[in-house]
């Protein structure tokens, strides 16, 4: 089995100049944990819910501090601009040993000559797919 097999193709993504509280947004609304940061459409980066932690789990006397600061900021001062990235064709026993070694759950799906970002795949997808393989319970 292969990553284009499973990976979600054409995700939402960001931009290195949209703000940390729309980023935010995005996550919550969409219940994912990781954006692909892209400059037109090739990948420059990720951001996870991890890497904004400080912003949104603020201690109730620092709220009014985080919000202003999510505002204020932008997803390319925390995105982690070296991701580790996947092509369709990589085998899922690949992409399963790169979340484990790199302690991600998600991990980029480019065409590794033009950098054009195809999709991304994540530890709930191969989830998923598992889920499919297992035999009905009674």
């Amino acid at each position: 089995m292969l990553v284009k097999d499973i990976m979600t193709e054409n995700p939402v993504t960001a931009i290195e100049l949209m703000s940390v509280a729309e980023a935010l947004g995005l996550l919550y609304e969409l219940d994912v944990r990781h954006l692909p940061v892209v400059r037109g459409r090739e990948l420059v980066g990720i951001i996870s819910d991890r890497d904004l932690r400080s912003f949104s789990e603020a201690a109730e006397d620092e709220a009014i501090e985080a919000v202003e600061g999510a505002r204020s900021s932008t997803v390319g001062s925390f995105m982690n601009t070296s991701p580790v990235k996947v092509d369709p064709e990589t085998p899922i026993r690949e992409v399963i040993e790169l979340l484990l070694l790199h302690r991600v759950g998600a991990i980029p799906v480019a065409d590794l000559d033009t950098g054009d970002l195809l999709g991304i795949v994540s530890y709930v997808d191969l989830l998923r797919r598992f889920q499919e393989t297992l035999e009905p319970t009674t």
